[in-house]
């Protein structure tokens, strides 16, 4: 083992001595990645000559993590149906009951002498409808098995700590601080591609604290350092050998790399792995309501700046947001005194408030800001947020919805939008769906090279508001987008109602 303490002779006299200056008893187990021992091993400042010492010094703290699963399998009886059915296994004509055997691989870190483990959830957790894990293996770099035990998981971070049991101390690192990552510093990826067993590469950091687009825990550094299946649950280290990232997925149109990857921050994953180990509940707060970026389009129709905060397009009875007195249509700029922005999420900042907590939260209304105060809930599962339905609406989730067959070359009475519509009357509310005393207008036509046509809007849908006001005829639509451009705004936001779905907000471009 190399040390890089400038020892002088007195210290050489003795362990006790020594032991002031390392700060730990003579002879214990350090962390491969101490600032003392890796003095020597990290590269210079600059573009590193090798990264061969830095290697040598973290890889024994990396391991292989396999699963051996059992995964129910449906078979097919050739002979259901004839006299022959019942002859061969009882198997009927649907099958059903056999399994079959499967294996999951991944990567992981030692992070104590006494062989607790950091990977993905992911890794460790069945893959498919009634499969089962049966056993988890560590397989160190010299090739030597463990048998892992699960001490816990946590889906939302996607994170899960193992334990091993060995007979001698085990190489181990440590987290550092991935706030202090910065786009463009040198960054190592050690894991087990394609199980290949022992793999390095390097890059840089792309991005830091990069929104993918979903979840509460969705912001992680990027990197080029090339990942692969495999690599899930391995450390990304920093040029001082510290953990900043968990390798945890990529982007890629192939299922290789391209050269985007992405890594759970070291700032997020270290208090949830701290509390696995504890076995302490995790919590989240929560407020109950359905978002979405500040897009170009809605910035247009609101006349506010775009990318600031997050734009409600639903709020569920009964909840946090609700209680607060938050509706749809309000953009959210700010909570408890941080700003929502793309790094800085709305999810991110609430799953991190503890439940119970009163918070202020400063909302952008009908042009004007306004503060309210909510105590946060606690954030369900991800089996109960599943079941949480806001429904599609209109410029959502586009690719699901059943779009009915448009004229080519409809006549549209409303050339600025792209569309037509007229009054809503109770036959027509009825025939649509829409509950009694429902007003507004229904689109008859829709030209489908207009922005409202691209973006989902259809014949039949119920519009209710246009930049917040209510509508009760065509009328109405010609006026708000003759005064959209009088303020130099390029859209408007309606607020449309689908059958069988929840009202939503819609930007649609002036033409």
């Amino acid at each position: 083992m190399r040390y890089a303490y400038g020892l002088t002779t007195a210290l050489l006299v003795g362990g006790a001595t020594a032991s002031l200056v390392t700060g730990l008893p003579a002879g214990a187990q350090v962390a491969q990645n101490e600032a003392s021992q890796m003095t020597n091993v990290v590269p210079r400042a600059g573009a590193p000559g090798s990264f061969a010492d830095l290697t040598a010094q973290l890889a024994p703290a990396v391991v292989n993590i396999s699963t051996r699963q059992r995964v129910q399998v449906q078979t097919q009886n050739p002979f259901a149906g004839t006299p022959f059915e019942g002859m061969f296994g009882g198997q009927g004509g649907g099958g059903g009951g056999q399994t079959r055997e499967a294996q999951s691989l991944g990567s992981g870190f030692i992070i104590s002498a006494d062989g607790y483990i950091v990977t993905n959830n992911h890794v460790i957790t069945a893959d498919g409808k009634g499969a089962q894990v049966e056993s988890i293996t560590v397989t160190m770099p010299d090739g030597t098995d463990y048998p892992a035990r699960l001490v816990g998981k946590d889906p939302e971070s996607d994170l899960a700590v193992l334990k091993i049991s060995a007979s001698k101390a085990l190489p181990f690192v440590k987290f550092g601080d991935s706030s202090k990552a910065r786009v463009g510093d040198w960054v190592v990826a050690i894991g087990n591609p394609f199980a290949l067993g022992g793999t390095v590469t390097a890059g840089i950091i792309s991005a830091v604290y990069r929104n993918t687009g979903g979840g509460a825990y969705d912001r992680y550094i990027q990197t080029d350092a090339s990942i692969n299946r495999g690599n899930s649950g391995g450390p990304l280290f920093d040029m001082n050998g510290q953990v900043v990232g968990i390798n945890n997925a990529i982007f890629s149109p192939t299922g290789g790399s391209v050269g985007i990857g992405f890594a759970i921050p070291a700032e997020t994953a270290a208090p949830i792995v701290q509390k696995l180990i504890k076995g302490v509940a995790i919590e989240r707060g929560y407020l109950g309501i359905q978002i979405q970026p500040v897009t170009e389009d809605l910035a247009a129709s609101l006349g506010i700046a775009r990318n600031r905060g997050e734009f409600v397009q639903a709020v569920t009875p009964g909840g946090a947001a609700a209680a607060a007195g938050l509706q749809a249509g309000d953009v959210v700029v700010r909570i408890d005194g941080k700003d929502v922005t793309r790094e800085q999420t709305l999810s991110f900042i609430v799953a991190n408030e503890r439940p119970g907590t009163r918070i202020p939260i400063e909302v952008v209304r009908n042009g004007k800001t306004i503060t309210l105060n909510a105590t946060v809930g606690k954030r369900p599962t991800q089996e109960q947020l599943a079941q949480e339905d806001f429904g599609n609406a209109p410029g959502q989730d586009q690719d699901d919805l059943t779009q009915p067959q448009q004229d080519q070359n409809p006549a549209i009475s409303n050339q600025a939008l792209g569309f037509s519509a007229i009054a809503l009357t109770p036959t027509i509310a009825r025939q649509l769906g829409a509950a009694d005393g429902t007003r507004g207008v229904v689109v008859t036509a829709v030209d489908p090279s207009s922005d409202a046509g691209q973006k989902g809007l259809r014949r039949g849908d119920i519009i209710l508001s246009v930049n917040y006001q209510n509508v009760v005829g065509p009328q109405d639509l010609d006026a708000a987008a003759r005064a959209a451009k009088s303020s130099n705004r390029d859209a408007v936001l309606l607020r449309v109602q689908r059958r069988g779905q929840p009202a939503a907000y819609l930007p649609v471009r002036i033409r």
